[in-house]
């Protein structure tokens, strides 16, 4: 069995623990990122087969990364956590591929779901 690859990225330590921990008892392998650079890093070192990103981030927020990630891999799936999907995320993403917005209080039972759907448009 081809076990999928994921990274995740959020600047809050706990809920990257939690959520990695999570999607992993799912059966992915997971990578984690602090930061938009510690992404960029990972993204030139390995292959995913997938992207979590955090929508709000300090250094970058996570529709800039997938922009800069998109100069090395056009099309790994994402999904965007955000603490409140707005127009403005939305209309941001464009253009960008993104497999889902989800809200980060509805993340645990969205997630599995979405990563799966994620996943699969690649194959298609």
């Amino acid at each position: 069995m081809d076990i999928k690859k994921i990274l995740f990225v959020d600047d809050q330590a706990d809920f990257l623990l939690l959520m990695s921990k999570r999607i992993e008892s799912w059966g992915y392998e997971v990578v984690t990122a602090e930061n938009a650079q510690d992404a960029l890093s990972q993204m030139k070192m390995n292959r995913f087969d997938a992207l979590v990103l955090d929508y709000n981030m300090p250094d970058m927020d996570g529709v800039s990364l997938l922009r800069e990630i998109r100069k090395i891999n056009r099309r790994v799936p994402a999904i965007v956590f955000t603490s409140q999907v707005t127009f403005k995320a939305i209309e941001d993403g464009k253009n960008l591929n993104i497999a889902a917005f989800i809200p980060k209080e509805s993340s645990i039972n969205d997630t599995e779901r979405d990563l799966k759907t994620a996943i699969d448009l690649i194959a298609l």
